[in-house]
């Protein structure tokens, strides 16, 4: 083990996600699986269907569900900020990452080394590791801003003029794009960085669960996080 990491005396289990940050989690995630799903269609849409088009409505109930996650994105995103000043530190960690810490820096360059197997040991942390974090609130806090401004934007030219939706975001995304269609370009571009980012998220939860002898997938089920073996933890970020 590294001479320069501090020891703590750490409890085999330790309590880290509160219920409101893991119901978001997965309300979050099933959100943004519909979103996805249904986006691929709407850039690309299904075969034309034999008959008139009032007897399958099939891309009308796409749009819909791809308008309802976007809701429900949406509204957990002002949720978990709230959350993140009425809930505990590790609520916190999302938003406000130390990058004024050298030491938190140093932990992104030892956690990308261990994820390409260029150490033997990881670091432990109670809270996210520090390259989790700094991907984590890349994608979850300026990723799904982006995402949810520009696809409002969309959503506002179908409800027109007058309405809320156009007001406050078509009325000047518009015009800052250029036009619409490069709004729907960087909104599918952006869509599949998501995608490539849930992609390496689970790969990495199950990766770290077994390798690093720390639960990961089961702490944000049951919030508590718990250490298989006696080795130090770096800190609690």
């Amino acid at each position: 083990m590294d001479s320069h990491k501090p020891e703590y005396t750490v409890k085999p289990s330790v309590y880290v996600y509160e219920a409101p940050v893991r119901i978001w989690h997965w309300v979050n995630a099933l959100a943004i699986t519909v979103l996805c799903i249904t986006g691929y269609f709407i850039a690309s849409p299904l075969p034309s269907m034999p008959g008139e088009a009032s007897d399958h409505f099939l891309m009308g109930y796409i749009r819909f569900a791809h308008f309802a996650s976007g809701y429900i994105l949406a509204l957990g995103f002002l949720f978990r900020v709230y959350w993140a000043f009425a809930g505990n530190e590790h609520a916190r960690q999302l938003f406000l990452p130390p990058v004024t810490d050298k030491k938190w820096w140093a932990g992104v360059l030892h956690e990308a080394k261990w994820y390409a197997f260029m150490v033997r040991e990881p670091h432990k942390y109670i809270g996210h590791n520090p390259l989790a974090l700094l991907f984590m609130h890349v994608m979850l806090v300026w990723a799904t801003v982006f995402m949810i401004f520009t696809g409002f934007a969309l959503y506002g030219e179908g409800t027109g003029m007058g309405s809320w939706q156009y007001e406050w975001f078509s009325s000047w995304m518009i015009p800052l794009f250029g036009q619409s269609q490069a709004i729907h370009t960087w909104h599918h571009l952006v869509m599949w960085v998501i995608i490539c980012f849930t992609i390496m998220h689970v790969y990495v939860a199950i990766r770290e669960d077994i390798m690093s002898r720390q639960s990961m997938v089961s702490t944000m089920i049951s919030g508590w996080r718990t250490f298989k073996d006696n080795r130090a933890v770096e800190d609690k970020h």
